[in-house]
């Protein structure tokens, strides 16, 4: 189902995703694409077409995360975590997802080694360990620690908690979780450390914030308002919707079952979350495909958030796109991932059927015929 592309290969003859009616012979070699030439179509049955797509690159996974619910997670032993997240690095793996930015909760060096002992060959792009609540008034000494701490670990991004999620009450859940001093400081050291900073909010004061701070790319965003879409189109954030996660938390029969009271604010969720999406879309903001999945019901299912992208707004192009060129640009490898081009990393599905005319998630991942990684320069 995957495979590496450090070998010379030739795929013959092979639509590209997105363009209509030409074929091409696509050459891979040393896990790069070499050349892309035009070919004339053969005489051919149906079932030989074959498609080849940029990797999916998920800017908003959680690697780590085996439980819904923390506690449960604690019950587990080191040795069943491990397994428990090797299956969901290969899960992702095998669904398209080729490049994949932890969220928060795995440290850069647990990616490292899982990737090294178990020869995953998922691109992990790791944020560590998320500050929020539980480092305010801490003062700025120990929210610089913290950064550094994860910068010096590895991690590609810092993420900020700030402000609460699935299990704050309505009433509360725009309540940012740090001062604005202590949010500026992070900022400030994360980007003088040189590494970007993704924020967690829900909207509110916080996500002003985020705007003015000129953080990397802010997430969810499901209260967001029509004026703060401009100003962080202004502003050039990127924002990461990931907003399948929401209706499938919101449904007391899907894959994670939840209960009053995380089912009521789903709900909730899921029903403001288009409107920000929207504005977002009207107001030029660079949207980013992202799922926030966690847990074996979840991975392997990534491919549901470009689905739910175009029910909130999107074309199926713009879908596509906030999946592989956009948010190869957004993870700050745009320049190697996220389009077939010579000299870019051979990352790649390809599919029996055309990509951009599945249906739905499971016809779409049904007709993958393998996954292909390459290797960043």
């Amino acid at each position: 189902m995957t495979a590496n592309s450090s070998k010379d290969v030739t795929y013959r003859s092979v639509y590209l995703a997105g363009v209509e009616g030409e074929r091409f012979d696509v050459r891979v070699a040393d896990g790069r694409f070499v050349s892309i030439e035009k070919t004339s179509a053969p005489t051919e049955e149906p079932g030989e077409r074959l498609w080849l797509s940029p990797g999916v690159i998920d800017l908003h996974t959680h690697l780590a995360w085996t439980d819904f619910h923390h506690d449960d997670q604690l019950k587990r032993s080191t040795d069943e975590i491990e397994a428990m997240q090797v299956q969901a690095f290969e899960a992702t793996l095998r669904t398209g997802v080729t490049s994949a930015r932890d969220a928060g909760g795995l440290l850069a060096s647990t990616a490292r080694r899982l990737r090294e002992q178990y020869g995953q060959e998922l691109k992990v792009f790791a944020s560590g360990d998320a500050l929020g609540g539980q480092d305010s008034a801490k003062g700025s000494s120990h929210l610089e620690q913290r950064v550094a701490e994860n910068v010096k670990d590895g991690a590609n991004w810092i993420k900020i908690f700030a402000t609460g999620g699935l299990g704050s009450p309505p009433d509360k859940v725009l309540n940012p979780l740090l001062s604005k001093e202590e949010f500026f400081t992070i900022v400030r050291t994360a980007h003088t450390a040189r590494t970007k900073v993704l924020v967690h909010v829900w909207g509110g004061l916080a996500l002003d914030w985020a705007i003015e701070a000129r953080v990397d790319s802010v997430e969810h965003g499901i209260y967001m308002t029509e004026e703060q879409a401009s100003r962080l189109a202004k502003a050039g954030v990127s924002y990461i919707p990931t907003a399948a996660i929401y209706r499938i938390a919101a449904d007391p029969a899907g894959a994670l079952a939840l209960k009053p009271p995380f089912l009521d604010h789903a709900a909730r969720a899921a029903e403001a979350h288009p409107d920000a999406i929207r504005y977002a879309q009207r107001e030029g903001v660079r949207i980013g495909f992202g799922t926030d999945f966690a847990t074996p019901e979840l991975n392997g299912h990534n491919l549901e958030e470009l689905y739910t992208l175009i029910n909130c707004g999107l074309t199926r192009e713009e879908a596509w796109r906030a999946a592989t060129e956009v948010a190869a640009d957004i993870l700050g490898h745009g320049d190697q991932l996220g389009r077939i081009r010579p000299g870019y990393t051979a990352d790649a599905i390809l599919f029996n059927a055309d990509p951009h005319q599945a249906k739905n998630e499971e016809e779409l991942r049904s007709s993958i015929v393998s996954v292909i990684t390459g290797r960043l320069r």
